[in-house]
């Protein structure tokens, strides 16, 4: 059974723990340790275009910010899959142990799985309340 009165506060802190894990990734990894430039150049030496990195960076700071302040935490959880199914299959080759040379693949497959069960829990407590995508109050008009 879930405790309806803690839920809340379980959410927000894997939202919050999501988002200091990305914006690290993102900002200390890709950005500061392995510059844009290097991260741009490891892309293209294991084949993918340039611009991933670039939408990859950007999905991780961002993703991560907005997961901190919990905005439409279901829709970024959702939107940051795809850069952690390309994580873990990029990493599946080297094993399943993350301290294998090169990394292996359960550390991101678990970051996964932990992004499908918040876009299932939702934001939390303490998240930014916006309006929800697609109501009336986000810009859409309500017919009569």
């Amino acid at each position: 059974m879930i405790d309806t009165r803690t839920a809340p506060y379980a959410a927000f802190l894997l939202r919050v723990g999501l988002g200091l894990l990305f914006l690290a990734h993102g900002m200390v990894l890709k950005v500061m340790t392995f510059t844009i430039p290097g991260t741009v150049g490891y892309f293209e030496s294991i084949g993918y275009p340039g611009i991933f990195a670039y939408l990859v960076i950007l999905g991780e700071i961002g993703g991560g910010l907005l997961l901190i302040a919990g905005v439409y935490t279901r829709w970024i959880a959702l939107a940051l899959l795809p850069i952690m199914i390309g994580a873990t299959l990029q990493h599946v080759g080297n094993g399943w142990v993350f301290s294998a040379q090169g990394g292996g693949w359960e550390f991101p497959a678990f970051w996964t799985v932990l992004l499908v069960v918040q876009s299932l829990l939702g934001d939390g407590a303490f998240a930014v309340k916006l309006p929800a995508l697609g109501t009336a109050a986000a810009g859409r008009r309500e017919l009569a």
